[in-house]
């Protein structure tokens, strides 16, 4: 059976023992399992020549970016196809003028501002990894700048996607907004390849700031940190980075990249202004507002501000470097910003409660932050904090996943969160792929 499928797509498709194990995990999710085959898509023609192919042979396709997901949706459920995206890696268009550019899904967010030098642009979403963007569409992904930048929905024009039947749909416009009709495409941002592959994007650029404010604030417990960054946000300043790093992040980050931070409840935070001026007022106000603060570094250089992006973005590899040997489970929960701290406390307490070892780390501007929980294989107590934790989280009128997604783990929580509305979309993904051959068995059964 997958021989025929080489001899359609020549020097596209492996079987190699390698590409299958590449391809059957994600970077955290426990659970691997091999696809039959991997094919390496380098055009539009490649995705439906594949998608036609396994409607033949009733066949599962997986949609593969750069496999950085951590909810397992990249993983094989039962006999599937990986379909790899990353040979569709080329900038099709750049339209400064327009503040947009056209690429391809396999192209990574790095790559992307690589290519934008010299525009005065820049492309801002950052999950941290070097995910495609392909991928982050589908995941609808975010991360430290969507406080001020938003994520992947608010900076996603226009999508070219492939439905399971093999049909072509061209979605949205390069416009900042239109009114015509029911809005595709943002169904499909944050579907997971269950609906349809996307195979162009059309994305929203930014200009690049002109000056830039980073500070790093220390606080003697968790609960200062989390009330201080709730007071940033409430005030109105035009944050564009606001993380919060707990001890034991900063513990694994010192001994991981050999830094030398205070091993104390941070803030990591970021503004960006076309003055300086505006940019020492907005800076100077929101040390103001930081009660209880007890050290406040400033990133004076762009080495320094690369530096501390970079042990923010390489906390989760500080923690697994610090426990080897582990498993490692990590929660993405998000609440109204106001409720941010409660969750924040509740969550430690819960930690302490469960006799668990985790840091407490993430995106507290948005109201969103993540638990990394260090646990023996088989640990249920894990399980039981995500359980709780997801609970406390929707009584606070929040979310389950944050930017995330479902993918395995999370969709035992979506009925919990979308009541009869769940029943929507799976008659949603009956309509789009009524086989059921995308990326079956991920966000619900």
């Amino acid at each position: 059976m997958v021989e025929s499928l080489k001899r359609l797509l020549p020097q596209k498709v492996s079987t190699a023992r390698a590409d299958l194990e590449t391809h059957a995990k994600d970077e955290s999710y426990p659970v691997s399992h091999p696809p039959i085959a991997v094919v390496y898509a380098e055009h539009l023609s490649d995705v439906q020549t594949t998608l036609a192919w396994a409607r033949e042979h009733r066949i599962a396709v997986v949609p593969f970016g750069a496999g950085t997901s951590i909810e397992g949706h990249v993983i094989p459920q039962g006999s599937a196809i990986s379909l790899d995206f990353s040979r569709m890696n080329r900038v099709l268009e750049v339209r400064p003028q327009d503040f947009l550019v056209v690429v391809e899904p396999g192209l990574t967010r790095k790559a992307l501002n690589e290519a934008l030098k010299g525009t005065g642009l820049f492309f801002p979403v950052d999950p941290g990894a070097d995910a495609t963007l392909g991928g982050m569409a589908a995941t609808n992904a975010s991360g430290t700048t969507t406080v001020r930048y938003g994520g992947m929905r608010q900076n996603v024009l226009a999508l070219q996607v492939v439905l399971a039947s093999g049909e072509v749909l061209e979605l949205g416009r390069r416009v900042r907004k239109t009114s015509a009709g029911y809005d595709l495409k943002d169904l499909f941002i944050g579907s997971e390849g269950t609906l349809g592959l996307i195979t162009r994007l059309t994305l929203k650029l930014h200009p690049l700031p002109e000056h830039i404010h980073t500070l790093r604030v220390f606080f003697q417990n968790l609960s200062d940190t989390a009330q201080a960054a709730y007071a940033v946000m409430a005030s109105g300043l035009p944050v564009a980075r606001l993380e919060l790093v707990d001890e034991l992040a900063l513990q694994a980050i010192n001994r991981y990249l050999g830094r030398s931070y205070p091993e104390k409840p941070a803030l990591f935070v970021e503004f960006h202004s076309s003055t300086r001026e505006a940019l020492e007022a907005e800076s100077g106000l929101a040390i103001e507002l930081m009660q209880g603060a007890i050290q406040i570094d400033t990133a004076r250089t762009q080495e320094e501000r690369t530096a501390q992006w970079e042990a923010r973005h390489q906390a989760y590899w500080a923690l697994v470097n610090l426990f080897p040997g582990k498993e490692y489970f990590s929660t993405d929960t998000a609440v109204p910003i106001s409720r941010m701290p409660e969750l924040v406390a509740y969550s430690s307490r819960l930690l302490r409660e469960l006799g668990l070892t985790g840091n407490i780390l993430g995106h507290v501007g948005d109201g969103n932050f993540h638990t990394l929980v260090v646990c023996e294989p088989g640990d249920l107590r894990a399980e039981v904090f995500s359980e709780r934790l997801v609970e406390y989280t929707l009584a606070l009128g929040g979310t389950c996943t944050g930017e995330h997604g479902v993918g395995l783990r999370k969709k035992k929580y979506l009925p919990l969160e979308h009541g009869p509305a769940l029943e929507w979309m799976r008659r949603i993904k009956r309509l789009f792929d009524p086989e059921n051959l995308l990326n079956p068995g991920k966000i619900f059964d």
